[in-house]
């Protein structure tokens, strides 16, 4: 379905973004891979046969300088873009009165700034392949309103406003844009979150127990070919029936 879609991960180098990375390589997409992580990131890009470039989502100079190597990468195009990279861990487990400001500005500007210059400086490389898609990866903590996580549930609430208004300004261009929202994974991610929150989660979903990231990857595949144009505007609520629209 993707083979020969030249598509870009953000945050790739472990957890959600390295297996996002291995199922799309597994259906023949030509990846070009970035995170802050230079050193992982290039031992997923190796060993994936994928191309890897190193940015800061906070610093919009290495934006650009990602989206320059992109161009070059993938000659001029792109089909596929998912906005993977973010800050989640070690941000949790307060309540909002004892968030500092300097972590929540962070959050605000990897994970709502980032993901919007992003997609800015990869939209020319989207409109010129014809059929651009990009995946933004929320969380179905804004849908739900997670206690103890206002930083990061505020910024991935922005992320789903910001997937709306993206699917109409870059809709007459037949760029689709829309998002995920997974719960909690098992990955290395997450291992901070109190047992209590992996409880809850594995208890209150329809389909019970933990979830995987490979158990949403085949969704972000989907939603980056060229049938998923219909869905544009839409965030999908990939956890396993936690939480429903």
């Amino acid at each position: 379905m993707l083979r020969g879609r030249h598509i870009l991960v953000t945050g790739a180098a472990r957890g959600l973004g390295e297996k996002i990375a291995e199922r799309l390589a597994a259906e023949g997409a030509r990846l070009i891979l970035a995170d802050l992580l230079a050193e992982e990131g290039r031992a997923v890009a190796d060993r994936l046969g994928a191309a890897f470039v190193p940015v800061d989502l906070a610093d919009p100079a290495a934006i650009a300088a990602m989206a320059e190597a992109a161009a070059a990468q993938a000659g001029g195009l792109l089909h596929g873009l998912v906005n993977n990279g973010a800050i989640a861990t070690g941000i949790g487990g307060i309540t909002h009165d004892e968030i500092d400001i300097e972590t929540w500005d962070r959050v605000m500007a990897v994970n709502i700034r980032g993901t919007w210059l992003v997609t800015r400086a990869l939209a020319p490389l989207l409109k010129a392949s014809g059929s651009g898609r990009v995946v933004n990866v929320a969380s179905d903590t804004a849908l739900w309103g997670a206690p103890r996580l206002m930083a990061y549930t505020a910024s991935k609430g922005a992320v789903m406003a910001m997937t709306r208004s993206y699917a109409r300004e870059l809709g007459p261009d037949r760029i689709g844009v829309t998002a995920v929202a997974p719960g909690i994974l098992t990955t290395e991610s997450t291992d901070y979150v109190p047992e209590a929150r992996h409880r809850l989660y594995a208890e209150g979903r329809a389909v019970p127990g933990p979830q995987t990231p490979e158990e949403i990857t085949g969704t972000i595949a989907f939603l980056l070919g060229e049938d998923a144009l219909t869905l544009t505007g839409q965030t999908l609520p990939v956890n396993n029936g936690f939480w429903f629209n």
